[in-house]
């Protein structure tokens, strides 16, 4: 069975950072894309990055330079390094992993949608002025 566990989510101030972490169980990351994903007030849902299995990633406008996503040797777990949190990052952050050899989408209603992909619980980012 396919467990993706998230951890790292907490209060912090603007300015701040916090790590994201995506533990998995019953899989390895070798021919999968991993993503994070964020679900915000209004349950509008929006891609936050994605790591290919290639190894190329991904960024949303809102994230790059800020936000890094990477991944352990063991391929694992997976990692969100979010940086200069602003207000407008307060979500539920998801962790998403592909079928095999399948893509992660980068757009659209996708979140916690298991027919495209594998999903974590969540975790909540709440960012305060």
């Amino acid at each position: 069975e396919v467990q993706l566990v998230e951890s790292g989510g907490g209060s912090v101030q603007a300015g701040g950072s916090l790590r994201l972490s995506c533990t998995a169980s019953g899989i390895t990351f070798n021919d999968r894309d991993m993503g994070w994903y964020r679900l915000i007030p209004g349950n509008e849902c929006e891609m936050v990055s994605i790591v290919s299995s290639g190894g190329r990633t991904y960024y949303a406008d809102s994230a790059k330079g800020r936000f890094t996503i990477s991944q352990d040797n063991a391929k694992t777990t997976l990692y969100l390094q979010m940086n200069e949190l602003k207000i407008e990052d307060t979500a539920a952050y998801y962790c998403a992993v592909s079928f095999p050899d399948q893509s992660l989408p980068f757009r659209g209603a996708v979140c916690q949608r298991r027919d495209l992909a594998n999903w974590g619980q969540g975790t909540q980012v709440t960012v305060s002025s």
